[in-house]
């Protein structure tokens, strides 16, 4: 299992992630029991199509663009940029203590692709649209969830 090591580039203050206690963890379905599993091989697996070619998640029997029902989960780079993020800085789930990030990653792959997820290894306050982050997994159970760092060599200035 791979841990953040806490390293943020550019001029992002970096913070050191800590796990936390408790995670609540999905159900997976059979449609996304690959996104939540890929991580065992470090893998982020996101639908394609492979008939119009073009990525989209959540996963889903069909293509929603085109209606194709040859889709399969695929590997993809795993970066990325921030697309829109909030600091939740409310206690809600004990064991988990705020404040922490949420945030709606656009994938290299297809920016119209976007994943939801915590982005950590940078100060909640230091965060900012457009930092280019990268994928990697903790696990919890069966289940390795997808988090996201600021991406290695990568400065925002």
């Amino acid at each position: 299992m791979e841990q953040a090591d806490g390293a943020a580039h550019g001029s992002a203050v970096a913070v050191e992630y800590v796990r936390p206690e408790v995670r609540l963890l999905p159900a997976p379905t059979a449609v996304s029991e690959a996104f939540w599993t890929g991580g065992r091989d470090g893998r982020l697996l996101i639908y394609r199509c492979r008939s119009c070619k073009r990525w989209f998640h959540p996963g889903s029997a069909a293509c929603f663009r085109c209606r194709s029902t040859d889709v399969t989960p695929e590997p993809v780079s795993g970066r990325g940029r921030v697309a829109a993020f909030t600091v939740n800085r409310q206690p809600w789930i004990p064991g988990f203590p705020p404040p922490y990030v949420v945030a709606m990653i656009e994938l290299a792959e297809e920016s119209d692709v976007r994943v939801v997820s915590n982005v950590v290894g940078v100060a909640p306050e230091e965060m900012s649209v457009g930092l280019e982050v990268e994928v990697f997994f903790e696990q919890w159970d069966d289940i390795w969830l997808p988090l996201f760092r600021p991406a290695a060599g990568v400065s925002d200035e």
